[in-house]
């Protein structure tokens, strides 16, 4: 495949959203091209990243991470204060349920070699087990949804954001001084003979940053990705007819009844998800075919599946994934993200175990 049939049709999608729907919309389904076309160009996977520190003690993809969570946060930060109104935080509740879904989301996105934004721009590349997860990650992620409240009921406090309670300079300085000792902590635990900077990494990060401050200002909210897959999934459920988002807390809810019910391209993280898939696969279609990936048998198939699957579900309770939770929680000051991270490291320590077990 060519890359010019494929910027026809993002262009033309992009037109129709810009006269159909909303300039808005179209600009963000322009930032999610963007994201997909540098997630897959420079292959900036943060699964991929843990494992290679975990496995290999190389920490060059998560020192790149950790720079796009400084230049995002300097810039989101800042932002956030000027304009609390116009724009919000990633803000999730410390809770019960974001420790449960954090650790068995970090298990699972090992396993199924993919996170949020991993799943979407190897489904993009059309890598086949990450096609047939992204159907399950979004019934996962509305069954979290529509169970959420439950979870919560096990103990939850109200969201903190640093920014609200501190102001911009005190939350950034608090922000990059957590940041800068995480990275010490491993560059140490890698050891002096690591290679510790991975030049393409380090474009992408900052390239990511600047895309995420743009969502965050076209779309008022920070880049999300697993609330888009939940509500494909319900939006196709009510269809059907099998729920009744009336009678659940989270769906009854007005800002999510409301996105419920119009259309799915006014819904901000669908576009920019489904730009992230027209990214990739622009990217995909510059490449040569290459050496065909080995094939996964049968159990290996089923094991991915079904952590897939739970990729959905545990993202919802832990209120985001590496982007919704990480990237976005921790760039604009939320709590919850510095509680993701260890929860979500810990359960990539299990599921690298796993993965080494059936031989991805």
């Amino acid at each position: 495949m060519k890359r010019s049939p494929v910027a026809i049709l993002t262009i033309a999608f992009m037109v129709f959203l810009a006269w159909s729907v909303a300039l808005r919309q179209a600009l963000l389904f322009l930032v999610g091209v963007g994201m997909g076309a540098v997630l897959a160009g420079a292959r900036f996977g943060f699964t991929t990243g843990w494992r290679r520190l975990i496995e290999q003690r190389d920490p060059s993809g998560v020192l790149a991470q950790l720079l796009l969570l400084a230049v995002a946060a300097a810039v989101s930060m800042p932002l956030l204060a000027a304009f609390p109104t116009d724009l919000g935080a990633a803000l999730g509740p410390p809770s019960i349920s974001l420790l449960v879904g954090a650790f068995v989301f970090g298990a699972c996105m090992q396993v199924a070699d993919g996170c949020g934004s991993g799943t979407l721009y190897k489904a993009g590349l059309g890598i086949p087990l990450n096609m047939a997860i992204l159907p399950l990650f979004a019934i996962g992620s509305f069954l979290g949804s529509a169970t959420l409240d439950r979870w919560l009921a096990l103990g939850a406090v109200p969201p903190y954001g640093l920014v609200t309670h501190f102001g911009a300079p005190v939350a950034l300085a608090l922000t990059l001084a957590g940041l800068a000792a995480v990275g010490l902590g491993v560059v140490r635990w890698a050891g002096r003979s690591a290679r510790l900077f991975d030049r393409k990494l380090l474009i992408g990060a900052v390239l990511l940053a600047a895309l995420a401050a743009l969502n965050l200002v076209i779309a008022g909210q920070p880049w999300g990705i697993v609330y888009g897959f939940g509500l494909w999934a319900a939006k196709l459920a009510t269809a059907a007819g099998v729920f009744d988002p009336s009678a659940n807390p989270f769906w009854s809810e007005t800002v999510n009844a409301t996105t419920l019910g119009q259309s799915v391209f006014l819904d901000v993280t669908s576009i920019t998800n489904l730009g992230i898939l027209a990214g990739a696969l622009w990217i995909a279609a510059g490449q040569s075919a290459g050496k065909p990936a080995k094939g996964l048998n049968g159990t290996q198939w089923l094991v991915g599946i079904v952590a897939g699957f739970l990729l959905g579900y545990s993202s919802r309770l832990a209120f985001g994934c590496n982007i919704g939770a990480m990237v976005s929680g921790i760039s604009t000051g939320s709590l919850h993200g510095w509680i993701w991270v260890p929860m979500a490291f810990l359960g990539s320590l299990l599921g690298v175990r796993v993965r080494r077990r059936f031989a991805f």
